[in-house]
This record gives C-alpha cells, sequence and structure tokens, in this order.
C-alpha cells in the first residue's frame, strides 16, 4: 500500500478545515471572536512541520503544510489589519 496516499487524504482533510474560518473572515472583515496567540501558535507549528516535511522529502506533508501557512497567515494578517 502506498502510505502517501493516505498522506494526501489527510492532507486535504487538515489543510481544508481552515477554509471556512478564513471565508468567514474575508467576507465579515470581523476577527473579533478568533485568538490570534492560537493562530500565532498554530503558524509556528505548521512552519516546524513544514521544515520537517521539507528534511523527510514527504510531498503530502509539504503540501499540506505549506497551504495551511499560507492560510494562517491570511487569518492572522487580517486580525492584525483588523486591530488598527
Amino acid at each position: 500500500m502506498n502510505f502517501e496516499i493516505i498522506g494526501y487524504i489527510a492532507a486535504i482533510l487538515t489543510t481544508s478545515a481552515y477554509l471556512p474560518q478564513a471565508y468567514k473572515i474575508w467576507k465579515s472583515k470581523d476577527t473579533k471572536s478568533i485568538s490570534f496567540r492560537m493562530y500565532l501558535i498554530m503558524f509556528l507549528g505548521i512552519f516546524l512541520w513544514l521544515v520537517y516535511s521539507i528534511e523527510i522529502k514527504s510531498p503530502s506533508m509539504l503540501l499540506a503544510n505549506s497551504l495551511s501557512l499560507i492560510i494562517i497567515s491570511m487569518i492572522l494578517y487580517l486580525k492584525i489589519k483588523s486591530n488598527q
């Protein structure tokens, strides 16, 4: 069995979990109810997973962590922008 397929399925599921929150923030521009600290910690954790996925050469982890970083970066950007 090719376990990388399982990795891609996990990548799709975990990365897509951020999309409803990102979409809601994008449409409403309301970030009061989200935790900046939680998303910052998540960003740092996923960044480290990205470094790890590069080191072990896992394409599915690389994809998932790259996309997650983009989505979380957008959420953090909107959170910072709305607090000005």
